[in-house]
């Protein structure tokens, strides 16, 4: 069977999006046993934000994995009065969709509340990786894979490499370089603040899936969850700082998240994640 090409990996992706927007799933050609998830729920197609979406937003961040026949966005939707983050990943085996794995935050739901997200053009992130900096598919995930190694549990101890620009982007905010988000570590950029230790209260990076890998943008697209036990109390930074744990209660995080590679470094990431019920198992687990 050929690979899909880029533009025909997009090309299925507006499918799915015009159908989406028509509320109709049925023009798509769907596999037998095709998977599909809404905020890590199996839903038959049509339901969920099939049945509410009434617009989507100018926000277009797509990347695609010709090898594996994924392809995935960052968007966001609006659901008659609400807008909200949403990433959509699919992956179509032949011509046909086999797997749709959608995240809408939908911030009305969320205790978490992301305040004035901008869902903007990056070009970091759109600019493809010149040949010369770019790394095996291998190496990309194992970069990726370190981030969340270094998130949990995290000591202080960094088991990835970041280049000296990077930035986060979390539910359409800035929580890297932004001394005016309301949690302070959020001023520092990414290596520093894992570097002492904020995150301490990761307990779990579990689940851990990198379906799409595309080579020529340097993205690795990531889903999983972060888990917290809620016992972790105060807790001392690498450089001697007392501070508390914001979560004291069982609670997990489920996320899609986007690694920019190049020259051997997360150069920036984008992530949407929600909060699930604790330890909340997936669908995609036997997939």
């Amino acid at each position: 069977m050929a690979l899909a090409t880029r533009d025909e990996l997009y090309a299925a992706l507006d499918r799915y999006l015009d159908a989406l927007l028509a509320h109709d799933p049925g023009p798509l050609d769907w596999t037998s046993d095709a998977l599909t998830t809404e905020n890590n729920v199996a839903l038959e197609p049509g339901d969920g934000l099939w049945n509410t979406i009434t617009a989507r937003g100018p926000y277009d961040l797509r990347f695609a994995d010709e090898v594996t026949g994924q392809v995935a966005l960052f968007t966001t939707v609006t659901e008659t009065r609400d807008t909200s983050g949403a990433c959509i990943r699919i992956g179509l085996r032949g011509d046909a969709i086999a797997e749709v794995e959608t995240i809408v935050v939908r911030q009305a739901d969320e205790a978490l509340v992301f305040p004035d997200p901008k869902f903007e053009r990056k070009p970091v992130m759109e600019t493809p990786v010149p040949e010369s900096e770019r790394c095996s598919r291998a190496e990309m995930i194992a970069l990726a894979d370190g981030y969340f190694s270094t998130l949990e549990k995290n000591d202080g101890s960094i088991h990835t490499t970041f280049h000296p620009t990077c930035n986060r982007i979390e539910n359409g905010v800035q929580t890297t370089n932004n001394p005016d988000f309301f949690v302070p570590v959020a001023g520092l950029p990414c290596e520093e603040q894992l570097r002492l230790g904020n995150y301490r209260y990761d307990d779990r990076l579990r689940a851990r899936r990198f379906p799409l890998v595309d080579e020529e943008r340097g993205i690795v697209f990531a889903h999983g969850f972060i888990d917290h036990c809620g016992t972790l109390g105060e807790y001392e930074l690498t450089d001697g700082t007392r501070v508390s744990s914001p979560i004291r209660r069982p609670h997990t995080f489920y996320l899609s998240e986007a690694f920019k590679i190049r020259s051997g470094a997360i150069e920036q990431i984008e992530a949407n994640f929600i909060t699930v019920p604790y330890h909340m198992p997936s669908p995609w687990d036997a997939r």
